[in-house]
């Protein structure tokens, strides 16, 4: 792979430790230096106040245009209820072999589901999510393998189901190290 690096951009909000510890898990997946930077949208442009959610297409599209770059990869972070058309919710998105993608933690916290407040877990998700659109973007498409971060995820069950890590093949189709 030859790319600069992986930008992480926040719109919105982070805890500075939870995207250190985000760049760190995505620089050691992809072998890639990652830099985090801020970003600014006026997210009241991408809201359909009928779903009270976000348009993730027109966000991924707003993020391709105004912050990512060649040959860098770029995933926004945002903490909305994002959807697009077809589906109720999303928890991220990306263009397949494309340059950006986006990501959501706003569905990915226990208490969303009525459950104990578990940051740990929220941010193993998010990271997952991350690492997941990230791999769009390098142009792997959803892996069958149950425990790979390509796996699809519809709930955050499947997102506690799968690990962290690309499975073996996706490490081969990028030419990356085989998983530990």
């Amino acid at each position: 792979m030859n790319f600069q690096h992986i930008t992480l951009i926040s719109f919105g909000y982070f805890e500075k430790n939870i995207l250190e510890k985000i760049s760190k898990e995505v620089s050691q997946e992809f072998l890639i230096p990652v830099k985090v930077k801020e970003g600014y949208l006026d997210l009241s442009d991408f809201l359909d106040a009928s779903r009270r959610q976000y348009n993730g297409t027109d966000l991924l599209k707003e993020v391709d245009v105004m912050y990512a770059t060649d040959p860098v990869k770029t995933i926004g972070l945002f903490s909305v209820d994002l959807y697009i058309p077809i589906l109720t919710f999303i928890f991220g998105q990306a263009y397949l072999n494309g340059r950006s993608g986006i990501s959501s933690h706003y569905r990915l916290s226990n208490e969303r589901y009525g459950m104990k407040k578990d940051d740990v877990l929220m941010l193993e998700r998010f990271t997952k999510e991350v690492i997941h659109e990230l791999g769009h973007t390098f142009g792997l498409i959803h892996c069958h393998v149950p425990t790979c971060v390509m796996r699809s995820s519809t709930y955050v069950e499947d997102i506690d189901q799968k690990s962290m890590h690309l499975c073996a093949q996706c490490c081969s189709t990028l030419s990356l190290k085989q998983p530990a």
